[in-house]
């Protein structure tokens, strides 16, 4: 998996590449895990091929602490295989999915 950051101003986006599986999520936990100063993260998801429900967990924390501080998540380019996964699981009403 490679994960790729881009700041403009208070907007972060983060582009993650490959499979985010058990073994690969704690690297993006990781790179989730100090958002101070983040007024918008936007994750971009076009290159995911796959995602486990520990990726799942991962954004879902997320979620919570970007609500928390009062900022915004987005979810982006999800592929159809992962957008199926967020609709079996009902994630796709807990996050904004463009």
């Amino acid at each position: 998996m490679d994960i790729v950051k881009k700041t403009e101003g208070g907007k972060l986006t983060i582009v993650v590449t490959g499979r985010v599986d058990t073994t690969t999520s704690p690297q993006l936990a990781a790179e989730l895990e100090n958002l101070s100063g983040v007024e918008k993260l936007e994750l971009d998801m076009s290159g995911v091929p796959y995602m486990s429900s520990a990726g799942l967990r991962c954004l879902l924390v997320t979620q919570k602490a970007m609500m928390k501080s009062g900022g915004e998540m987005v979810i982006s380019g999800v592929v159809p295989a992962v957008r199926e996964v967020f609709d079996i699981t009902g994630f796709s009403d807990l996050f904004t999915l463009v």
